[in-house]
């Protein structure tokens, strides 16, 4: 279907567009660029032969994220509309394909719990004393074990619990004793959810006239904090040896599959494929907007900060394992792991402690506010495409968003409860899962590489942009994305459920 430069002016009217190219960056860079390039990546590639990782990781980058990355933003840019909307334009019979993506991104907006919790370390960051390093603590056990007992991970690992993971159970979550026992509300987690949603809320009331303005902080100063922390832990005693199990090789894991497997996962959660985020975020952009070299800088600044992360990550690791006399394995650990436990114990035993500990939090707070609002701004973009003459008036959309962001807010009252670590593990396994991601990816490639056509979406490119891709990205589209996709998945229906 051949969108003409009428229906193009009328949408960009209606809909409006970013106030500049640089805020469209900023916003898709804060949205790619999240808490799994820091906490996710560095133990990735440790645990998946080190250097070795990046072979898998790059040449994965290249046959599938790069070009299903351009697909989608071009896809949102062509038709500018929201995520299923947008199939009404080139392929009506693929229209199930954004409904997939609107259950996927809702299930996303779950990790907002994250935030929240990073927000209520970053309050006690600020204590004279750390409370996750003592266990002179009204919630600690018997069996606790301070940080600065360097014998918490030798002789007496199996006979107590440190107490920065009793800080991360007993004081924040009051973890039960599974799902069937919720509880009640933890409140001061609920306030930190609170917050979250107001920052959220006046982050998207506005539309992208207000997002793209919240970016140009929110984008930005976690690379500051980054750099602040990557210079301070090269500098530590130990960092060179937390670097060396970071980075060196084994060439043998390159013959596991399971290795190219979770390359190619990271590389789906990291570039935000499959959730209809890209198809909206590039909703807004201009028709000729240059999305083809957009696509090629944003993606090489996602790869490479995941790269640098894992040196801030791991140098502090490393100093960690030397002031404790014990091996870098013995102290890394992978997702809240890592952010909850390991690295406040980290820096814990540096020096100005409180300092280093808030930048973290700080850095991670940011990192997740990004993907949050922009998961949330492309939702209710998506509906307000849907029922444009009921949503699209002005005052008509600030509630809209508002109601919106109450009801979510409440449904996520669950997940601070005392048994809400369980209900977020379930949406986290179930919900956004390698099988959803991969069924989407086939989908949208059997939908625009063969039924729309590949030579078809080339054309539209190269409509827009002025530059056509060469044929790589076409066998990208019809051959090489859904074969690597169907890989993946059957190795994922084969894998055993977690107990």
């Amino acid at each position: 279907m051949k969108i003409t430069k009428n229906e193009i002016q009328t949408s960009d009217e209606e809909r409006g567009k970013w106030a500049s190219k640089r805020e469209y960056i900023l916003v898709v860079a804060g949205n790619v660029v999240g808490l799994g390039n820091v906490w996710r990546f560095p133990y990735l590639c440790y645990k998946n032969g080190g250097g070795a990782f990046l072979v898998p990781y790059g040449l994965l980058a290249i046959f599938s994220g790069i070009p299903l990355f351009l697909l989608e933003i071009s896809v949102g840019q062509y038709t500018q509309e929201g995520f299923i909307t947008c199939w009404r334009k080139l392929c009506p019979l693929a229209k199930g394909i954004g409904v997939g993506q609107l259950v996927i991104s809702l299930s996303t907006v779950i990790y907002v719990i994250v935030e929240a919790w990073t927000l209520f370390y970053l309050m006690f960051s600020f204590r004279s004393m750390l409370p996750w390093v003592s266990c002179d603590n009204t919630w600690n056990t018997a069996d606790c074990l301070a940080t600065f007992d360097s014998s918490n991970v030798t002789t007496n690992q199996t006979r107590g619990t440190p107490a920065a993971v009793e800080f991360w159970e007993r004081r924040m979550l009051g973890m039960s004793g599974g799902i069937e026992e919720l509880g009640s509300v933890r409140w001061e987690l609920a306030l930190c959810l609170l917050a979250c949603w107001v920052f959220c809320y006046f982050s998207v009331w506005k539309g992208v006239r207000s997002s793209g303005k919240v970016a140009y902080f929110t984008a930005t100063f976690p690379y500051v904090m980054l750099l602040v922390l990557l210079i301070k832990g090269l500098t530590l005693p130990g960092a060179s040896e937390g670097i060396y199990y970071y980075l060196y090789p084994d060439i043998n894991r390159l013959a596991d599959l399971q290795v190219w497997i979770e390359a190619g996962s990271q590389i789906f959660f990291s570039y935000g494929l499959t959730a209809g985020v890209l198809n909206v975020l590039g909703s807004y952009n201009k028709y000729h907007n240059n999305c083809y070299k957009d696509c090629f800088w944003i993606c090489l600044l996602n790869s490479g900060t995941s790269f640098v992360a894992g040196f801030a990550v791991f140098s502090v690791l490393g100093f960690m394992a030397q002031e404790q006399g014990v091996t870098v394995d013995n102290v890394t650990e992978s997702g809240p792991g890592l952010a909850f436990i390991a690295y406040p114990q980290a820096t814990a035993l540096m020096p100005l402690p409180q300092f280093w500990t808030a930048c973290f939090f700080l850095m991670l707070f940011l990192l997740s506010v990004d993907s949050h609002f922009v998961a949330v701004e492309s939702i209710f973009s998506t509906v307000k495409d849907l029922f444009p003459k009921s949503f699209r008036l002005r005052v008509r959309h600030e509630i809209f968003v508002l109601i919106g962001c109450i009801i979510l807010y409440l449904l996520q009252l669950t997940v601070v409860t005392e048994g809400g670590i369980y209900v977020f593990n379930l949406v986290d396994f179930y919900g956004s899962t390698r099988v959803c991601m991969n069924f989407m990816a086939i989908c949208e490639c059997m939908a625009l590489g063969w039924i729309f056509g590949a030579e078809r979406v080339s054309n539209i490119i190269e409509d827009m942009t002025g530059h056509r891709p060469s044929v790589f990205f076409r066998v990208s589209w019809k051959f090489i994305i859904p074969l690597l996709s169907l890989v993946r998945q059957r190795h994922n229906f084969l894998r055993p459920l977690p107990g």
